[in-house]
């Protein structure tokens, strides 16, 4: 397997991260909600300080791509202005929060979430890849979402309190979610878990008040593009974003946009045109992972997008093109897998970037000519 650097922490806008194409700049929309006015200024920054370019995480944030150590202060400065960013450092690392995207004002997803910002500072200090999760819609949506303490809905139609790695959670009494979400981490915190790192690798054995008793229920699907109820669902290839499609005036139709895990914007009012946005929930790219690969990743040594666009029309089920063995894109096994190494590609299949190859150091022609194009 090709080497690679293990991160033990995520970037975030005070803390950003260097990569091949400069800082990655982590922003989290409070609720996975941005307005017109912030996605444009969003956009404008991202263009004045940065490359432009900008991905969607599976933890629902937005990473701001190509920004200089001199241009940092400036955006940094701009975020905070837009309302994007917490202007105290330890206040933005604790408001790592996941909400299902489709929350409507005043339900239990948008209360719990609100309770929980209002209650950080009683927060521990946790690891750094460590979040919570609010799947708290009729139907939980955020399953294989990341995330270590959730409050889901039980498969009884009540809430529960659910470590992740564990197969059940405990009930919640209404109104008191958000204290039990603090009470649950300051107990990880307690019991050792810092040093497992995330709550899926703690075994201890929780305490009485949040024994798992309840199955959270079966999880929907999440959504495709087309028309929704919020407005409309448009799709991101491979979840990256030129905010130079978004600097239009078609966006004036739009009223704010969610952000969700599933390189996936859902549209309040009308989804701004542009070749870009996918609209067609039978587009191919739609089930194709690619991370963005050399030379913007250091640590890839092959382009992978440009890949995955070709091959994605000619593979009927999951293809995930990856720069390196460590998979950033897609942790989860894939039916095509295609990993770079050497500046070659290895293919496997049913497996995870880095599994043993069945074709070893293909190019990307010969690659191509293997599922039936030259």
């Amino acid at each position: 397997m090709t080497g690679f650097a293990v991160r033990g922490w995520c970037p975030d806008a005070w803390r950003p991260m260097a990569a091949g194409d400069g800082l990655l700049v982590r922003v989290k929309p409070r609720l996975a909600r941005l307005t017109h006015g912030q996605l444009r200024g969003l956009c404008t920054a991202s263009l004045a300080h940065g490359n432009g370019l900008i991905d969607l995480t599976n933890r629902g944030n937005l990473q701001l791509r190509g920004v200089s150590d001199e241009a940092w202060p400036m955006l940094i400065e701009r975020l905070i202005a837009l309302d994007l960013i917490d202007g105290d450092p330890e206040t933005e690392q604790r408001r790592t929060l996941l909400v299902a995207p489709d929350w409507q004002a005043g339900d239990d997803t948008h209360r719990i979430a609100g309770d929980l910002l209002g209650m950080l500072d009683a927060l521990p200090i946790l690891p750094g890849k460590m979040g919570f999760v609010i799947d708290a819609g009729p139907v939980p949506l955020l399953r294989h979402a990341p995330g270590d303490f959730r409050v889901e809905r039980s498969g009884e139609g009540g809430l529960i309190l659910r470590l992740d790695g564990r197969v059940a959670g405990a009930p919640l009494p209404s109104g008191h979610e958000a204290s039990a979400l603090v009470r649950l981490a300051h107990w990880f915190v307690e019991s050792g878990g810092v040093a497992a790192g995330r709550a899926a690798r703690h075994d201890a054995p929780l305490p009485g008040w949040a024994q798992a008793a309840l199955p959270p229920a079966a999880p929907g699907a999440p959504p495709l593009p087309g028309a929704h109820p919020l407005g409309a669902a448009v799709g991101l290839a491979f979840g990256q974003i030129d905010a130079r499609w978004l600097v239009l005036d078609a966006m004036d139709a739009l009223v704010a946009v969610r952000i969700t895990p599933w390189r996936v914007l859902l549209i309040e009012g009308t989804a701004p045109a542009h070749p870009a946005l996918i609209t067609d929930r039978a587009d191919p790219r739609l089930r194709a992972d690619a991370c963005v690969g050399a030379p913007a990743c250091p640590q890839a040594t092959i382009e992978t997008r440009n890949l995955a666009a070709s091959l994605a029309p000619l593979v009927a089920r999951r293809l995930h093109v990856s720069g390196c063995a460590k998979g950033c894109a897609r942790a989860r096994a894939a039916e095509v897998v295609i990993t770079g190494r050497d500046g070659r590609f290895d293919l496997a299949f049913d497996a995870r970037a880095g599994a043993a190859p069945v074709h070893v150091a293909r190019t990307p022609d010969a690659l191509l000519s293997l599922f039936g194009t030259a």
